[in-house]
């Protein structure tokens, strides 16, 4: 058993606590429970949630296409260069999230470097479409998936690989039969939090895909405008992103609350 902490330390963790959790508490005092499926039916309502769901799914799948492969590539790199690539992979985590919106516009954008490509020969502009916040929504994503799955990755024992090679497995057997199967657990993971992280996404989404009701305008948006014009949507709608942060949080428990 652990010594006991001094009290001060103990009143300054209650404290925490009660700084994290009082927000909450205020939000879900103020929801009109009574009321709550007719709010969650409105028009603006379902169009937003119906948005974000397609959206963040698109999202997360699309992150766990992209960044397993980066992952498996990342977790056999050392030195300086995996620092580098490591360290671009996390800055979407870190930024500002209109300063990533910005920068999806300078790339992807009617004028940007790629967008303008794409623009002239397909004449298809991504911004201010459902492409644009699936792809707003993957930027902010990626990188929770990338940075679990090497982190499972790294921790797997390699005899395991050189096993499978030494039975006459090639690479791309070995990657998917053993390895890959391996690390299912950090898979899953990476998914629930790059859906999460792309639900929630609201700076880079609104900056890169605006704010059109019905079509890019997610439950975070809809929340944003509904706060000016009618605070008990917007209530209603903090509880359904609410619920799904719970339910993650519930989804991983094990991940991040081991029974010891």
């Amino acid at each position: 058993m652990r010594a006991r902490l001094p009290v001060r330390i103990r009143a300054v963790a209650l404290g925490a606590l009660v700084f994290i959790a009082t927000p909450l508490l205020s939000l879900l005092w103020r929801v009109p429970w009574s009321r709550l499926v007719d709010l969650l039916t409105r028009d603006v309502v379902t169009d937003a949630l119906l948005l974000s769901l397609i959206s963040s799914v698109a999202a997360a799948l699309a992150a766990l296409a992209l960044g397993i492969p980066l992952a498996l590539q990342l977790a056999r790199m050392n030195g300086f260069v995996a620092s580098v690539v490591r360290a671009v992979v996390v800055l979407p985590m870190i930024l500002p999230p209109v300063v990533g919106g910005a920068a999806l516009l300078f790339a992807f954008g009617r004028k940007g470097l790629v967008g303008s490509v794409v623009s002239d020969v397909t004449g298809f502009v991504v911004p201010y479409t459902l492409t644009g916040v699936i792809v707003a929504n993957t930027f902010v994503a990626l990188p929770f998936v990338v940075l679990t799955v090497e982190g499972a990755l790294r921790a797997l024992d390699p005899r395991f690989e050189l096993a499978a090679a030494t039975l006459g497995a090639n690479e791309t057997r070995v990657t998917f039969r053993v390895v890959l199967p391996m690390v299912r657990p950090a898979l899953i993971a990476g998914g629930f939090l790059a859906w999460a992280r792309a639900l929630g996404e609201f700076g880079a989404t609104i900056t890169f895909a605006g704010n059109i009701q019905g079509k890019t305008q997610t439950l975070p948006l809809a929340v944003f405008v509904a706060l000016e014009t009618d605070r008990e949507a917007a209530l209603a709608m903090s509880v359904v992103l609410i619920a799904v942060s719970l339910l993650i949080l519930v989804s991983l428990r094990d991940r991040w609350w081991p029974v010891r």
